[in-house]
């Protein structure tokens, strides 16, 4: 029965191992669009004086692609459902390859900012499309738990590698092969879908909600600058003041998909609790991921004075050991269930930002960092692999691309959040030495433990779900019914 359901979302007869290298394709286009959440952040020293980028400017090549994310991404998840979601896949992959080729040979400001917000745009289609054909190729059974565990593994690996190979670019190529870097990708993830998935869309009305459409995007929009502005200060009016135009504008949002006939977001895809369980895990651990790997890599980099490439080699224990606890968590789901390790992880993500609460100008990586960075991927493995699961557990046929976008919108803006909070929070610790910055630093992984441990209540209170139906091993019909 697992082969026979892993090979439902491929081609007929391509074999039963097309699932897997189906997974291979988009668990890389997935990469792709975590990786470039990250990968300019190293670079932007050096980026910023060759084009001669100001400073209020130079925030604009990272915001401007979250941004656009985080506008579009109900949208995307949408036109996916409606339009096919293996072609908004191959759309949406060749128009970010053409966005980061754009970026690379950027010659004024406005071209690269532009060609960011492009790849926002593009990745906002991609990535519901990737994580709902996945669903399609591993609809149910155990194969579909090792499938998710890898896929969301690739969150902390992309935002990880995305620093180093940052890094590595920047210092020994150029910081334009952080732009380039994409085309291949994009053309091998783009190939191999093409050639491996077959087509699949919502049966139903194809009708979109152009009300709902653009009050999410204005108020997704509204919330992810605003929280941008607000590492600069809270009481500026560019930051509360967008955060609370985002707040009522998706108020009116919800409004409105409670009354419209065919809404932009069903509230039954996110007002489920074992789903919205994984939402909230999505945006705090999202905080936690993004905001705290900031701050990590600063330390390491300004205190510690690591090199760039060097600052990402550092980051890389994390990534490893989220890749075995992901994995170790996906082949024991069926035992365990989703509550267990969705509650347990955030105690490691606290220990670990607990950890490094212990930073000082005279640190050693071995001992400040390195324990901190393991704790802190095997938090991360165990609550990303059910939280994917959860995501898209029961899911209606029709609704698989907006469930999809709502598990990255969410966790994009919970790492807008967590920029926010944490970056004010440094910048109140005052000082430029190196004692000052440790001591800001510290009072942020307070905090992100904080966010951390927020997790675990959730996941006791709220996720109520047989593991046997969870992980579709009950013999009966699996989890995600997908045409």
């Amino acid at each position: 029965m697992a082969t026979q359901l892993a090979d439902a979302g491929t081609k007929q007869g391509s074999g039963p191992s097309s699932s897997w290298w189906a997974l291979v394709f988009l668990a890389l286009a997935q990469f792709m669009v975590v990786l470039d959440g990250t990968i300019v952040n190293l670079a932007l020293p050096r980026l910023q004086i060759e084009m001669a980028i100001s400073d209020s400017t130079r925030s604009w090549v990272v915001t401007a692609y979250a941004l656009a994310f985080g506008a579009f991404l109900l949208l995307g998840g949408r036109i996916a459902d409606f339009w096919g979601r293996k072609r908004t896949f191959i759309v949406a992959a060749a128009g970010f390859a053409v966005a980061s080729l754009l970026g690379g040979i950027a010659q004024q400001p406005w071209e690269l900012i532009g060609a960011r917000a492009l790849q926002g745009v593009f990745a906002a289609l991609l990535a519901p499309a990737a994580l709902a054909l996945l669903t399609v190729a591993f609809p149910g059974g155990k194969d579909r738990g090792t499938a998710f565990a890898i896929f969301g593994s690739i969150t902390g690996v992309g935002a990880a590698v995305g620093v180093l190979l940052g890094g590595f670019l920047t210092e020994h190529a150029s910081w334009r092969w952080c732009f380039f870097v994409n085309v291949p990708i994009a053309a091998i993830a783009l190939a191999g879908v093409w050639s491996l998935v077959s087509e699949s869309k919502a049966q139903g009305s194809t009708k979109y909600d152009w009300p709902g459409v653009v009050l999410a995007a204005l108020g997704l929009g509204s919330l992810v600058y605003g929280f941008t502005n607000a590492e600069h200060g809270w009481d500026a009016p560019e930051a509360w003041g967008f955060i609370a135009a985002g707040v009522v504008l998706m108020a009116l949002f919800v409004l409105v998909e409670a009354t419209v006939k065919h809404p932009l977001l069903p509230l039954r895809v996110a007002t489920e609790r074992n789903r919205g369980a994984a939402f909230l895990a999505s945006f705090l651990s999202g905080a936690v991921l993004i905001g705290g790997i900031l701050f990590i890599n600063f330390y390491i980099q300004i205190v510690l004075g690591f090199a760039p490439f060097l600052a990402g080699l550092a980051s890389l224990p994390m990534t490893v050991a989220l890749i075995i606890t992901a994995g170790v968590v996906a082949k024991n789901l069926p035992k365990l269930g989703a509550k267990i390790p969705t509650a347990a992880g955030p105690v490691f993500m606290a220990a670990a930002m607990l950890w490094l609460t212990q930073v000082s100008a005279e640190g050693l990586y071995l001992v400040n960092m390195l324990p901190a960075l393991l704790l802190l991927g095997v938090g991360l493995g165990m609550v990303f692999v059910p939280m994917q699961n959860l995501a898209l557990f029961g899911v209606d046929k029709d609704d698989s691309g907006v469930a999809s976008a709502l598990v990255n919108a969410s966790q994009q803006i919970g790492g807008s959040l967590g920029i926010a909070l944490f970056s004010t929070i440094a910048a109140a610790a005052g000082g430029v030495s190196l004692a000052a910055l440790s001591d800001g630093y510290a009072k942020v992984f307070v905090w992100a433990a904080g966010v951390a441990i927020l997790i675990a209540p959730i996941a006791l209170l709220l996720i109520n779900i047989d593991r046997k139906k969870f992980t579709g091993t009950d013999g009966d019909a699996p989890i995600v019914h997908l045409g």
